[in-house]
């Protein structure tokens, strides 16, 4: 169900620290009562369902419940058509000597607390391993990818051995300058390493779901490239390592705007092919999210109705794009050099 074409994933695994920091940008205070209100938006927006296969929650919110029904939120999904998943608590640390890269902490205790999150009825787990091209800094470095990358194939395995679908997400960063074909050839590696690490655990690789991040030259890139071109290199990256057994792949926002993320998605599909046999759509989070908060800035609460009706629009954009209908405006998509 995660990956029916034309839908996915809505990321709200935001914990309360990150949600509080964009209440208080715009000048709303960040009770449990507002986070809590806002998920519910979500959750429960008129025809959001259309668009969403899943759902990704915060610890925090899998035992919030609804207002309208006094339903918890993973029943309230699940009666709309939405899986619930959930974020682990993991947590991330620099390795030392590796110009402050960082690998995966706490899945010594990962097992239980998936017991849990599935008795609290979740279907699947997401976890993230961020990293940075760093050329001048040689990262990522061969060390920092295999450790990340058989972290989360460990990550995998530990949530299929307690009934969880794992989502795994390798996620490069926008920051730097480096170019399209550096960022190729960086992503391809670490995707590489990633299945392999996956295939050498005994994880289910049909039971698996990829988030990615699309492969972009990085913000400051001084090159500029076409709408088209990106899509491309992200195609060539999947064609020579992403497996066939793993149908879906979700791509995150990562810093993209809607207008970019749409554009570029919508560009990546119209290029498929025959040889491209994988369901490619979305999970986003800010690139959706922060045009809600920008409606309640001046006004001191949630506009809980207005962000509900953008939402769905916002939705009804990147399921397009996921379906390769979308017609972007102007140069949207297209990555401007940085002179």
């Amino acid at each position: 169900m995660i990956g029916t074409p034309g839908k996915g994933i809505t990321a709200c695994d935001e914990g309360p620290g990150t949600i509080g920091d964009r209440l208080a940008a715009v000048g709303v205070e960040n009770t449990e009562e507002n986070r809590r209100s806002y998920r519910q938006v979500l959750f429960e927006a008129r025809d959001a369902n259309e668009y969403l296969s899943a759902a990704i929650l915060d610890p925090e919110t899998l035992y919030q419940k609804s207002s309208d029904s006094g339903d918890l939120f993973p029943k309230v999904l699940m009666d709309r058509g939405i899986v619930p998943g959930v974020k682990p608590h993991l947590k991330v640390y620099a390795l030392p000597g590796q110009s402050g890269a960082t690998v995966m902490q706490g899945l010594d205790s990962l097992a239980a607390r998936c017991a849990e999150y599935k008795a609290a009825g979740c279907e699947f787990a997401k976890w993230r391993s961020p990293m940075e091209i760093d050329v001048a800094n040689g990262q990522p470095s061969d060390v920092i990818i295999e450790a990340n990358m058989r972290d989360l194939a460990r990550y995998a395995l530990i949530c299929q051995a307690e009934g969880l679908v794992p989502i795994v997400e390798p996620d490069v960063s926008l920051k730097g300058d480096h170019d399209l074909e550096t960022a190729v050839r960086v992503n391809l590696k670490i995707q590489s390493e990633l299945f392999k690490a996956m295939l050498d655990h005994g994880v289910y690789m049909e039971g698996a779901v990829l988030k990615s991040n699309m492969v972009n030259p990085g913000k400051d890139c001084a090159t500029s490239y076409t709408v088209d071109e990106i899509a491309v290199a992200n195609l060539q990256v999947f064609r020579r390592c992403f497996p066939t057994a793993m149908v879906t792949a979700n791509f995150l926002s990562g810093g993209q705007s809607l207008e970019d993320a749409a554009a570029r998605l919508d560009a990546i599909n119209k290029h498929k092919g025959p040889r491209d046999p994988w369901n490619l759509s979305f999970s986003w989070s800010a690139a959706i999210q922060m045009p809600l908060f920008q409606l309640c800035k001046g006004t001191g609460e949630l506009q809980l109705e207005a962000m509900g009706e953008l939402y769905v629009k916002e939705l009804a954009i990147a399921s397009a794009a996921a379906r390769g209908e979308w017609t972007r405006s102007g140069t949207d998509g297209d990555h401007k050099g940085k002179k």
